[in-house]
C-alpha cells in the first residue's frame, strides 16, 4: 500500500491545496502596508518642504522690501516699492501673495531722514498642500514671520 498525499507530506507543512489557497498573500500585504506608511510620509515631506520654502521666501522679501524702501525719494513710493518687492520675492518661490501681509515702522517717525531704521515685516501662511477647501477650513501649515531693517544713508 502506498501512502496518500498527506502522508507523504512532512509534518508541520501544508499540503498542495492549503499552499495555493495562501500563495501572493505577502506581496498583498507588503503592497498594502508600504502604501500606509508611504502617502502619511511623503505627504509629511512635502509639506516641510513647504514650509521651508515659505521661510526663504518671507526672508528673502523682507530684506527685498527693506532695501528698496530706504532707496525711494519719499515715505509713500517706498512703501509701493517694497510691496512690489515682497510680491515678486514671492512669486519667485511660488508663494502666493494672498497669504502675505506687509508692515513697515520707521525709527524715528520721519522715514527717510538720514540714520532712520526702516524695519519692513512679512508675515506668510502656509497651506496645508492637497487640501481643497484649506482657506473655508482656515487648516494651514505654518504662520511664517520675517523682519529686515536698514539704515537710510547720510548721502542720498
Amino acid at each position: 500500500m502506498q501512502p496518500s498525499s498527506r502522508e507523504r507530506a512532512a509534518p508541520g507543512r501544508a499540503g498542495a491545496g492549503e499552499q495555493g489557497a495562501e500563495q501572493g498573500s505577502a506581496v498583498v500585504e507588503f503592497i498594502f502596508l508600504s502604501l500606509l506608511l508611504m502617502v502619511p510620509l511623503v505627504y509629511f515631506v512635502i509639506t516641510v518642504g513647504q514650509i521651508q520654502g515659505g521661510s526663504f521666501a518671507v526672508v528673502g522679501a523682507a530684506d527685498q522690501a527693506a532695501k528698496v524702501y530706504v532707496a525711494q525719494p519719499d515715505a509713500a513710493s517706498g512703501r509701493a516699492a517694497a510691496e512690489r518687492a515682497v510680491l515678486v520675492a514671492l512669486a519667485d518661490y511660488g508663494q502666493p501673495a494672498e497669504n502675505a501681509s506687509i508692515d513697515a515702522r520707521c525709527e524715528p517717525a520721519d522715514c527717510l531722514a538720514p540714520g532712520s531704521a526702516v524695519t519692513v515685516t512679512v508675515n506668510l501662511t502656509v497651506p496645508l498642500p492637497f487640501v481643497p477647501f484649506s482657506d473655508a477650513l482656515h487648516l494651514n501649515a505654518s504662520r511664517l514671520s520675517a523682519s529686515a531693517t536698514q539704515l537710510v544713508g547720510r548721502f542720498r
